[in-house]
């Protein structure tokens, strides 16, 4: 897991300069505090940020062939490395590392672009290949390690993180194009940037530079099959899924250095430790946080696990009020606006187990490949009310229900009420009507005065429309899966544990495990309406029955108490709305706490809150190992409490 950045002149004219390759790797100093490299020859430089998980002392990079005509800036790891390393010797390479990245030199030198095609793994990474003039780069299959790119005076640039660009010297103008997508999902989906002139390599594409130009291939894309070609065998679905989790567990425990877990009260991250733990040979490290709001706080649950595990358990209580001083830190960790404010506890779990492991599992990724979310749910239930309840009569009667003021113990009305209205909507209306953000009618009053602005919806159509042999649930669970779960969900896992020097491993997200899920329909994954069906069948049926009975929890904070209560958060959002020139008097009307019981206009006022700050783009304090100490971790007190 490490920092990579670089650039090439398109005309392969212009020398790259080593004082500004040093200067785009020392912005990703905290992902790779471990050792720096850097290479420069003619028009190229590549440039490296290590952080030592595998072969501790002999992996440095940027690493060269034997020949040196092969020259490797990578971050990631090749859970794989193993069996391709015995299967390239086979072939006639000889090592001189342990390493995952010579593994991956020498499969490049196999099998050229197609080297990505062998590996199971997390990479992002850029290949000089010197006898071709070409510069080849990749993005690993589901979108778990990130890579940007610009094209700047003729030259291609390239990094980790964004602010390796703006080292290189790329402009900070924003494209206001992308903003009712970012208010409406909190992220903004890939290939676009809040950045005119930077962009995402989507997670399955590799990138080539050559001969002056740049051009983009699609390696991977997850199976999009029409219903009468799933599986139907519910006995080897479960087979198949509990060897390849078992699997999929083992090979990301390789590690030269301590690892443990994530663990939260959840069926995903509780299924990944009972799998390290029939695995490893000692006990496995996890660890958690909680919150002094006990809304918020699944400490119990995951006591549980460990108990029943007897894992080596660290916990520790977060008064998560305070950590309102890390918004700026986040903001230029993200680079970008962020609007998934969950990424404050994941910064903050991730630098308590920082303290104790250099490596973690996860859980994450289990409600996108096993289809386990709330919205996953009513999708299904909606696909039968729209054939049994999809009459306009009842559609309109149950519509009116939701403007009653239903006791809180009739509020199932309201949300069967809901069901029904979005089984006459669209798919794409539905999705849009299922975002985090604000919504619709509010992002139309806000945005009323910009006319630069591209619609949300316009982006989801986009993804979606060359699936027209696909069901509806089949292709909504692509949107979750193939924008979301990168642009949001495993974005905030690299950014948060990077900004801690932690690499996170992602178990539920082997593309073996992918592709099996992704041919099994609906009817098996929520058997009986029951979520995470398929887990609770196999692995969980390890797990303690609180966690089994446990109502499904998200890694949240309290956010519309924070607003009502601190003036900073709405002091930030009313400044994130005038430099997008939206309309503030809509804003401020918004700051009651009646308003503020939406948990969507909460988010979307977070969302305001960090454009401000990406916006400003202040840096904390840095030293040369990366963000300063007290700079990043303001608590104080009694504010943290436990390890």
């Amino acid at each position: 897991m490490c920092g990579i950045a670089g650039y090439i002149d398109l005309s392969l004219q212009r020398p790259a300069s080593a004082e500004i390759l040093r200067r785009m790797t020392d912005s990703l100093a905290h992902r790779g505090p471990d050792a720096d490299g850097h290479f420069t020859e003619g028009a190229v430089g590549l440039g490296h940020r290590r952080l030592a998980i595998i072969d501790l002392h002999s992996g440095q990079q940027p690493m060269f062939s034997d020949d040196k005509q092969i020259v490797l800036t990578y971050n990631g790891e090749i859970y794989n490395y193993i069996e391709l390393r015995q299967d390239l010797i086979g072939r006639g390479h000889r090592f001189q590392t342990d390493s995952d990245s010579e593994v991956l030199l020498a499969a490049y030198s196999e099998w050229g672009t197609r080297c990505v095609e062998y590996f199971n793994g997390m990479w992002a990474f850029a290949i000089w290949d010197k006898r071709n003039h070409r510069l080849f780069c990749s993005r690993d299959r589901m979108g778990e390690k990130p890579f940007f790119y610009s094209t700047k005076d003729n030259t291609f640039v390239f990094g980790s993180e964004i602010k390796a660009l703006f080292a290189y010297g790329v402009s900070r103008e924003p494209n206001w194009e992308v903003l009712d997508a970012l208010l409406s999902f909190l992220y903004i989906p890939a290939p676009h940037t809040f950045f005119k002139q930077i962009m995402k390599l989507p997670p399955g594409h590799s990138l080539i530079v050559e001969n002056g130009n740049v051009k983009i291939e699609q390696h991977y894309n997850i199976p999009m099959l029409p219903d009468s070609e799933f599986q139907q065998n519910e006995s080897k679905i479960l087979r198949d899924f509990e060897e390849l989790l078992y699997d999929s567990v083992r090979i990301r425990m390789r590690s030269d250095v301590p690892f443990g877990a994530f663990l939260s009260g959840g069926l995903d991250s509780g299924s990944v430790v009972a799998a390290m733990a029939e695995t490893s040979q000692t006990p496995v490290t996890t660890c958690t946080i909680g919150f002094s709001e006990k809304a918020f706080d699944e400490r119990d649950l995951a006591k549980d696990v460990a108990n029943r595990f007897q894992t080596k358990h660290f916990e520790q209580e977060v008064d998560l009020t305070d950590g309102l001083g890390l918004m700026p830190v986040l903001a230029w960790h993200f680079d970008e606006p962020f609007g998934d404010s969950s990424a404050l506890p994941t910064y903050i779990v991730s630098k308590i187990a920082r303290k104790k492991v250099k490596m973690v599992l996860t859980g994450d990724g289990g409600d996108e490949v096993l289809s386990g979310y709330s919205i996953h749910h009513r999708e299904y239930v909606g696909t039968y009310l729209r054939r049994l309840y999809g009459t306009p009569l009842l559609s309109s009667m149950l519509s009116g229900v939701t403007k009653l003021p239903l006791p809180k113990g009739r509020r199932k009305i309201k949300h069967w009420a809901k069901l029904v209205d979005r089984a006459d909507m669209d798919l794409v209306s539905r999705i849009i009507d299922m975002q985090n953000g604000f919504t619709s009618n509010l992002r139309t009053d806000l945005l009323k005065d910009r006319k630069d602005v591209r619609p949300a919806r316009e982006f989801i159509d986009e993804v979606l429309s060359p699936y027209h042999h696909c069901s509806d649930f089949t292709k909504f669970n692509y949107w979750l899966s193939r924008i979301s779960l990168p642009d949001d969900m495993l974005c905030k896992v690299d950014r948060a544990s990077m900004a801690n020097s932690l690499e996170t491993r992602i178990p539920f997200l082997d593309h073996r495990l992918v592709d099996l899920l992704a041919t099994v329909p609906a009817g098996i994954k929520l058997k009986h309406f029951v979520r995470k069906y398929i887990l609770r069948q196999t692995v969980a049926k390890k797990l303690p029955n609180s966690l089994l009975s446990a109502p499904k929890k998200g890694f949240s904070i309290p956010l519309a108490r924070w607003i009502s209560e601190h003036r900073f958060l709405k002091e930030e959002a009313l400044n994130g709305a005038a430099v997008s020139n939206l309309d503030c008097n809509v804003l401020e009307a918004l700051f009651s706490e009646a308003s503020l019981e939406s948990s969507t206009t909460a988010n979307g006022i977070w969302t305001l809150g960090m454009l401000s700050l990406s916006i400003e783009g202040q840096s904390p304090a840095i030293s040369d190992s990366g963000l300063n100490t007290e700079a990043e971790m303001p608590f104080k007190g009694s504010a943290v409490k436990g390890i």
